[in-house]
């Protein structure tokens, strides 16, 4: 691959966005906002389909060790938990996501509080009918699944005050964001590329498996390769996996196993990967190893987005495939 190729299937320019995330990522961290006053808060809604659900995966992972309850809601249907504790998180980098859009309506019946965030669009309107909304305009860059570490790291800023992430692991995750742009990104076009290198490898369906705590990433990963690169896709939790999934493997597959490994795994985690991997080499079946960074559970997702994003990219332009365009996407909207 060579810039070339790069500018003549990516169309859209895709590429040039995810060249200046990491610094995306810092100026939305370092931007203004006048902050909602919340107290007494156990639990956090976060409402979102596609790439703004992505954010709430990330903020769950991040939450799920600390006394705030979280839950992720990917639908038209709010938890029956929710009460007058509850934050309700909606975000729609479009403003017009139906499902998200039908929740936050919902949520005005509660007694919950409520932080919308969008580009704009309809969810604006609501919000500026309805002063028990919380609303922040974000702007989206390129496509809502381009703008995820905008709209990611806006949040962590204007959640701050009352979601106990340390500013200490946001800003490492900042610095080692910005070291691994220099070796993934499009001015590293080389063999010393390694996302360049994953995507070489994924030439047939590949089947990603994770452990519980990197969900967010093998997630966020599946669906960047399917809108992106036009493929499909397998996900599975390692631990599951050896109790169903493993079955598979006993006979010929064309499927690429692909192991999201993190650097500190839980024991028995890194107990079952070792056998899972023996497992692989007994049937002479090939797999790649992607192991996070070191450092906060922030560091570790951000970092496994943004280079697993940039493999989905790659993957497209050597099967030239323009990354932009979702016209399926598009087609359901349409028919909603």
């Amino acid at each position: 691959m060579n810039l070339e190729d790069l500018d003549k299937i990516d169309s859209k320019k895709m590429c040039q966005v995810y060249d200046r995330w990491h610094n995306i990522a810092k100026q939305s961290y370092e931007q203004e906002f006048s902050r909602p006053d919340f107290k007494d808060i156990d639990h956090v809604v976060f409402v979102g389909m596609g790439g703004s659900g992505t954010i709430g995966d990330i903020f769950s992972a991040i939450l799920s060790k600390n006394d705030i309850h979280t839950s992720v809601m990917k639908g038209y249907l709010l938890p029956k938990t929710v009460d007058s504790n509850t934050l309700i998180v909606a975000t729609s980098i479009s403003g017009n996501t139906n499902e998200t859009l039908t929740v936050l309506e919902e949520s005005l019946k509660t007694d919950a509080r409520i932080v919308a965030i969008s580009s704009g669009g309809i969810m604006e309107e609501i919000a500026s009918k309805n002063n028990t909304i919380s609303y922040f305009k974000i702007a989206q860059t390129h496509s809502p699944r381009a703008s995820l570490f905008g709209f990611l790291y806006s949040t962590l800023n204007i959640l701050q005050e009352f979601i106990p992430i340390e500013k200490s692991s946001v800003l490492e995750s900042l610095s080692q964001l910005e070291i691994l742009q220099k070796q993934i990104s499009s001015a590293n076009l080389t063999d010393k590329n390694p996302a360049l290198e994953l995507a070489k490898w994924i030439d047939n369906i590949p089947i990603i498996y994770y452990p519980a705590g990197l969900r967010s990433a093998a997630i966020r990963f599946k669906n960047s390769l399917q809108e992106n690169a036009k493929i499909h896709v397998i996900t599975e939790d390692v631990i599951e996996a050896c109790h169903n999934g493993i079955v598979a493997w006993e006979k010929p597959s064309n499927l690429k196993p692909l192991l999201i490994e993190g650097m500190d795994d839980y024991i028995k985690t890194r107990e079952r990967w070792s056998i899972l991997k023996e497992f692989f080499q007994s049937k002479n079946i090939g797999y790649k190893e992607v192991f996070s960074n070191e450092g906060s559970i922030l560091t570790k997702l951000v970092c496994l987005v943004y280079y697993l994003d940039y493999v989905s990219i790659y993957r497209a332009i050597l099967s030239k495939i323009d990354p932009s365009p979702v016209t399926s996407i598009e087609y359901i909207k349409k028919n909603l």
